[in-house]
């Protein structure tokens, strides 16, 4: 089985409540284009969720950089800030309005944590483990030289004085 090397998508940004939203669609294009809808909604909660706290929390300044890597059927969206302190997770009561973040990280994805980048702040991440390429991408038909390709053409002739032509070149779907 031949695999596909990794996929990288990484996004530059100020942490502003405007921006959160942008990166979270963009996130979900990347997502698409990479054909895994299915993880859409649990990635964009998380990067929602790590954005919030560096808006919230990070100093000296709000700037951040979200990467999202696909590899060995592993998804990792990560945030790097400026903020060497490590967050830490809260007992939330019934009646707070923040506190659950990382907790809603945690109960999303498979895998989360906290690592310093040696006095340049810390990265924040979480993986989703992908669904398999075969259930989520339909096979692909192959048409040419053996098949009639993807047109039902039974009751179909040829015009008067026109011999039908063989295919010679073959087309994956």
């Amino acid at each position: 089985m031949i695999s596909e090397p990794s996929r990288h998508c990484t996004v530059e940004l100020q942490a502003l409540p405007s921006r959160i939203g942008q990166v979270r669609r963009i996130i979900s294009a990347q997502l698409r284009y990479w054909h895994l809808d299915p993880l859409i909604d649990q990635a964009a909660l998380g990067v929602t969720e790590l954005l919030t706290n560096v808006h919230r929390h990070a100093q000296p300044d709000k700037s951040c950089t979200v990467e999202v890597e696909l590899l060995l059927e592993r998804l990792t969206v990560s945030v790097h800030d400026h903020d060497p302190r490590l967050p830490t997770v809260r007992e939330a009561s019934d009646s707070s309005t923040s506190g659950r973040g990382l907790a809603l990280i945690a109960a999303v994805s498979e895998s989360w944590g906290v690592r310093p980048r040696g006095g340049a702040g810390k990265v924040v991440w979480f993986t989703l483990p992908t669904p398999s390429l075969f259930a989520t991408q339909p096979p692909h038909a192959l048409y040419g030289a053996t098949t009639d390709g993807p047109f039902d053409l039974s009751g179909a002739a040829a015009p008067e004085g026109v011999s039908p032509s063989v295919a010679r070149s073959v087309v994956v779907g």
